[in-house]
């Protein structure tokens, strides 16, 4: 290793022409996207992980960075984990101010604040002690900025600011809060909705924010995964991770057309695409073989923990241990007890769930957990953060600062837990650009790998403060979102 000094039928975003296009697979249904500005470089980095989702961004960043190097601006922001979106001139966040949740818009070249807009919450959904009520990322098509927040709903701004409509939604019923990010798929506005009780997919017409379809998911339980949007073979697909299951959907319908099975117990990464395939990373507790959870039947466990013997379980009933860590997920309605459908729908989701990185072949139909699955790897999987396709390969980072890199046609292993120097947690999703890898620790290292067939580690970056967003790039600038600061690098020669 070496070491530098410190739906429509959704077009893909890489072609103007293909864009003009967006929305025609509707018949009519729905409308093109309205540019805001002509011109096949305008800078484009619209949704979580950029165009398309791939986190792949243009120009050349640096890489080496930081409060004295190659630093472009540097501004203050509200508390938040949601990631820094551009378009043009124009960078969208939400944050937390107090008790207010806002949308913020800047100028991406000189940082300055050019607008700010409260969301009408009347209280803010309990969160995990590490996330934040504004962690979803907001979406945008150049002519307006869509936001979700899980303690209000889904908004919608012009440019300037204005508001166009605004749809309430009750809280997801999940105690660690929201972190799905809405996507756009044509004229459309998609949220993922898995929590403990009610799960569902939502489709909200962008120019109104009126429903055009929803799609319930009983089956699943909580998830934190943003969907992705799969074109290839021109058509789309609009992928949701969740728990036991991967599911594609048609994303103007949303009718399933395949599925999955054995994912991990609760999701919390994103998927990507490259060379034809679709590539997804899957990891929670308990999914491993030498690690699994295993639970008896409640008749059993209430045999023994049943004090009361009303038929139900309360958490001061159960011994201590994995099954007692996760009652309120047992607690699917939040009533304080786990009543015997309760404890076997968890049984099951602990027998059946799996954790590994696999790709898969397009094409599928109905359940392709055999048949279209092309690779798979239960080794250094990452948690949170998403794997990332660039240049052939997929890269993932574990927790601990192990980083993987696949040949991402085949699977084959090119390098595996090689460790960055930099460990701790990885909430953050790696981007890249120019044949490199950016990823950043929690602890607020950005770790810089050559996009490589062994390991290169060019560069270590602290900047001072905890990471837990998404770093975008755009032209060859760097955009980072740290607790208290957003923060724009480039290299001085390209000023």
């Amino acid at each position: 290793m070496k070491l530098a000094p410190t739906v429509p039928r959704m077009i893909p975003f890489d072609s103007r022409s293909r864009q003009r296009c967006l929305g025609q697979a509707l018949a009519g249904t729905l409308l093109p996207i309205v540019l805001m500005a002509d011109g096949a470089n305008l800078a484009r980095w619209p949704q979580f992980r950029g165009e398309g989702g791939v986190a792949v961004g243009t120009g050349h960043p640096p890489v080496v960075f930081g409060a004295t190097t190659n630093l472009q601006w540097q501004i203050e922001t509200p508390a938040g984990n949601s990631s820094p979106i551009i378009w043009g001139d124009r960078l969208f966040l939400t944050g937390r101010s107090g008790e207010t949740l806002e949308t913020l818009c800047y100028d991406r070249r000189k940082g300055t604040l050019l607008w700010r807009r409260p969301a009408p919450a009347s209280r803010l959904e309990p969160t995990h002690r590490l996330a934040n009520p504004a962690t979803p990322t907001p979406a945008t098509d150049g002519n307006r900025v869509y936001v979700y927040f899980g303690s209000f709903g889904a908004l919608a701004y012009d440019f300037d600011g204005n508001e166009v409509w605004n749809h309430p939604l009750p809280a997801p019923v999940v105690e660690f809060g929201t972190s799905a990010s809405p996507i756009l798929a044509g004229e459309l506005m998609i949220l993922a909705r898995d929590q403990d009780t009610g799960s569902h997919l939502l489709a909200l017409r962008r120019d109104t924010g009126a429903v055009t379809w929803r799609v319930e998911r009983p089956e699943f339980r909580r998830s934190f995964a943003t969907p992705f949007l799969w074109h290839h073979d021109n058509i789309d697909e609009l992928i949701v991770p969740g728990s036991i299951w991967l599911k594609s959907y048609n994303p103007a319908t949303g009718a399933e057309n395949w599925t999955v099975s054995g994912t991990s117990r609760v999701a919390t990464s994103s998927p990507s695409a490259g060379d034809g395939m679709l590539f997804s990373a899957s990891w929670n507790v308990g999914g491993d073989a030498e690690d699994r959870v295993t639970m008896e039947p409640f008749t059993e466990a209430a045999t023994k923990y049943d004090a009361n013997q009303d038929g139900r379980l309360v958490a001061g009933e159960l011994p201590d241990g994995p099954v007692k860590q996760r009652f309120t997920q047992m607690d699917l309605n939040k009533d304080g007890v786990v009543t015997p459908e309760e404890w076997e729908t968890m049984r099951q989701m602990f027998a059946k769930a799996g954790n590994s990185v696999f790709a898969v072949r397009p094409g599928g139909h109905g359940d392709i957990s055999s048949s279209h699955v092309a690779w798979r790897v239960t080794r250094s999987l990452p948690y949170v953060s998403s794997p990332l396709y660039h240049e052939g390969r997929l890269f993932t980072m574990k927790n601990g600062g192990l980083a993987s890199a696949y040949e991402a046609a085949t699977g084959k292993t090119l390098y595996q837990d090689v460790r960055v120097g930099v460990p701790g947690d990885y909430y953050s999703s790696a981007v890249g650009a120019d044949g490199l890898v950016y990823i950043a620790a929690q602890s607020g290292t950005v770790v810089v790998l050559r996009n490589g067939d062994a390991p290169e580690i060019l560069a270590r970056n602290s900047l001072g403060e905890e990471i837990f967003a998404t770093p975008a790039i755009v032209d060859g600038t760097l955009y980072i979102r740290s607790a208290s600061k957003l923060s724009a690098f480039r290299q001085s020669e390209l000023r």
